[in-house]
């Protein structure tokens, strides 16, 4: 038996939060998150594994969201058995479990916000030579704000086979392929609502060499919304170059980015890219635009005053990929409808972030990120510029 966990401790503080149209938090929010394990290994081949979390949150002005608080709840809650018996064979995994597969664009734990991202149902797993193949059958959690009132969420499902392999040319590298089942009863889009079946192939290769790093991917879509067909596409990729013998091992990276977004909302026919159970943090830590009908380009550059200490400055620039269709966030969520503007043209965000790792439990990490609107915002709604800053203190035992 092992035991473990984690207390995290953020400051947020919004100003102008939804570019103004929501309401401000006047002293900035405080959240808490609490987690505690136990791992039991039952003789060679059986594990037993359970996690409790309790995410609180004080200050926010509209009351807290479903990722905000979550007083106490089974985080994870699961068995896993070796099958065959036998050394290096294949891992069945029942229960309730986080899941995150490659790059999290599509499966994440969720890790910014304060409640983290669950599944309930199976997993196996599969390791032989440079292989590993996952195969999942789950549906997320729905979360609540109460005491263990979670239930497993029947509107949404996910399956589907994720394969990994290692590599030694050109470098030490690897590339995935993948297909992922989703179903979601209650879908929301720019076009309209409705039941959606969605299937996602896709690959990813990802490596260093002699200083450079490299993770690129690219997906198709297809399946229905309501009665009519679904077609949709993404391209990602961070190409980086690192200094490593120069002073302060500067790191300088490139995010290129594309999703598709609906042709028309007239026709019943949909393209807008779904992200799935992406990372909260998808651009930056304030959360606010997703993965969905756009493109943007994002620059960061990373010196390191001291092996503890990482220093991160990044500019991103977001566009409209379909002018047809809105600005979605990291959950999916529409933002803005693309009624009322052909702009192309949403947002420029520009952060500045600390991590300073004291020893292997303690990190502490300081972020600001001004998000200034563009003409499509502005031409929209509400358009004031929005300043985020964020303060967290982890501790992991």
């Amino acid at each position: 038996m092992s035991l473990g966990g984690e207390i995290r401790e953020r400051y947020e503080y919004t100003h102008n939060p939804g570019f103004g149209a929501e309401p401000q938090d006047t002293d900035g929010v405080w959240l808490q998150r609490v987690a505690v394990h136990g791992d039991l290994q039952w003789g060679q081949h059986a594990r037993i594994f359970a996690e409790l979390h309790s995410a609180l949150e004080h200050g926010r002005a509209g009351g807290p969201s479903p990722v905000d608080e979550n007083e106490a709840e089974l985080q994870n809650a699961f068995v896993e058995l070796e099958l065959p018996p036998t050394d290096g064979g294949v891992l069945l995994r029942i229960g309730r479990q986080e899941m995150q597969f490659g790059s999290a664009r599509l499966v994440s734990v969720r890790d910014g916000p304060n409640v983290r991202r669950t599944f309930d149902g199976g997993r196996i797993t599969a390791r032989s030579g440079p292989w590993r193949l996952d195969a999942l059958a789950v549906r997320p959690r729905k979360d609540r704000t109460g005491a263990f009132d979670d239930s497993t969420d029947d509107s949404k499902a996910l399956w589907g086979i994720y394969a990994t392999r290692a590599l030694e040319w050109p470098a030490p590298s690897g590339a995935d392929l993948y297909y992922l089942g989703y179903r979601n009863d209650n879908a929301v889009f720019d076009q309209g609502s409705g039941p959606e079946t969605r299937h996602t192939l896709g690959t990813r290769l990802f490596g260093n060499y002699r200083g450079w790093s490299w993770n690129w991917e690219a997906m198709i879509q297809f399946g229905r919304f309501g009665g009519a067909d679904l077609r949709a596409w993404t391209i990602a990729s961070e190409t980086g170059y690192t200094w490593s013998n120069a002073r302060l091992r500067p790191r300088l990276m490139l995010s290129a980015n594309i999703a598709s977004g609906d042709r028309d909302p007239q026709d019943p026919d949909l393209q807008t890219f779904n992200p799935l159970f992406p990372r909260g943090n998808y651009f930056s830590e304030d959360s606010i635009l997703g993965p969905q009908n756009f493109y943007n380009a994002h620059l960061f550059l990373t010196v390191h005053p001291s092996r503890q200490l990482a220093l991160t400055a990044d500019y991103d620039f977001f566009w409209r990929l379909s002018r047809r269709d809105g600005v979605y966030g990291p959950n999916g969520q529409l933002v803005r409808s693309g009624d009322g503007s052909d702009a192309r043209f949403v947002a420029t965000a520009v952060s500045l972030t600390s991590e300073w790792e004291i020893d292997r439990n303690w990190t502490l990490t300081a972020i600001y990120t001004h998000f200034h609107p563009e003409k499509f915002l502005e031409e929209t709604g509400p358009s004031e510029p929005v300043d985020f800053l964020e303060l967290t203190a982890r501790f992991r035992f």
